[in-house]
């Protein structure tokens, strides 16, 4: 019996596949351009004009790296490949926009089991929607096919972004004084933290399906768990053109007190009220879905906040007009005050509205 020679289609990695989903891609990514970018993709390396920074007296590139963990998985069972990549850009360039930087260019890693040309260029599609509602350029990435490792129908998305900020402009823990004002941006819903914690409650406790009408909602399950991370770079950008910022937070994995916590120097404590707003029906059903204690939601989810501003109280009014202006629903929650003997970096306190 006579034996063919293995190949790299065989061993289940098709090259002809790949090529086509480049291709595809082109007309999202020429989408997500910045004038400084150089060439287009299909190089080895995305180019940006650092001339662009002698404008800075002394620039500091600030960098940040993160996926969107199992919520691809929700993805990969509807069918709908578009929405994650706002996901990706929104957890990497509002991690890179806490400090005050302008997010500057953003490369991804997408891997798949099996490529499927049209899918692969949905993703890529919402990461170049994503770049745009950021105003960051979309450089470049890397599509890999791991037959053997993944499903073929399985993926995983990652991406690093590089933004830069004038040093005397940095933004953080050593700004922020006592009487500061803690001012909190509504989440569009869950973001992408926490989808283990909710996938194990509505499929393996609840037992439900993604096409289940969830009246609370208005639309499914489904529809709802892949509402798309919200994306407040340029809504923290105008802040800081506007108004006095001391610090950002951006609220993900561990919830709003243990994020805030990283951004509120030693003997300074944040307060956050309960009271001042009321977390949307998905945050409850998970809740009584699951039977999970507030404690428990409070350092997984977000509980409708996915941003926080940190600015002097003088800065306040004009602080609340700029979002309102941009269209961020937005509060002030809480307050700076001095670290008790038995305070933490941030806390949350009083019961949420209804």
């Amino acid at each position: 019996m006579s034996e063919t020679g293995a190949s790299y289609a065989a061993a289940g990695v098709d090259i002809e596949a790949g090529d086509r989903a480049v291709e595809l891609m082109k007309e999202w990514v020429k989408k997500a351009q910045r004038p400084e970018v150089l060439g287009g993709i299909g190089g080895f390396a995305g180019l940006f004009d650092a001339s662009a920074l002698k404008r800075y007296e002394r620039p500091l590139l600030a960098s940040a790296t993160d996926g969107v963990g199992t919520k691809v998985d929700l993805a990969r069972q509807m069918g709908v490949y578009d929405t994650i990549g706002h996901d990706l850009v929104a957890m990497v360039m509002d991690d890179i926009v806490v400090c005050g930087a302008e997010p500057l260019f953003m490369t991804d890693y997408i891997c798949v089991g099996k490529v499927h040309p049209e899918r692969v260029a949905a993703i890529v599609k919402g990461i170049a929607e994503g770049c745009v509602l950021a105003g960051t350029a979309l450089v470049g990435g890397e599509t890999a096919e791991h037959p053997g490792l993944l499903g073929p129908d399985d993926f995983d998305v990652a991406g690093a972004g590089t933004g830069v900020v004038e040093a005397d402009r940095l933004l953080g823990a050593d700004r922020i004084r006592t009487g500061d004002a803690v001012i909190a941006m509504a989440s569009s819903g869950l973001h992408s933290n926490g989808y283990s914690l909710v996938r194990h409650v509505v499929f393996d406790r609840a037992g439900w399906t993604l096409d289940r009408e969830i009246p609370e909602f208005g639309r499914t399950l489904g529809e709802e768990l892949l509402e798309p991370t919200k994306i407040y770079s340029l809504d923290c950008l105008a802040l800081t053109r506007t108004t006095e910022v001391h610090a950002f937070s951006h609220i993900t994995g561990g919830g709003l007190a243990a994020n805030l916590a990283r951004v509120v120097p030693d003997g300074l404590h944040a307060v956050v009220d309960r009271s001042t707003w009321a977390p949307g029906a998905v945050f409850d059903l998970v809740g009584s879905a699951g039977q999970v204690e507030r404690l428990e939601l409070e350092k997984t989810l977000n509980m409708g906040v996915g941003m926080i501003a940190v600015v002097p109280e003088e800065s306040v009014d004009v602080a609340l007009t700029t979002l309102a202006d941009r269209g961020v629903d937005a509060w002030v929650a809480g307050e700076i005050t001095e670290r008790g003997e038995h305070t933490t970096g941030a806390a949350l306190v009083g019961t949420y509205s209804h």
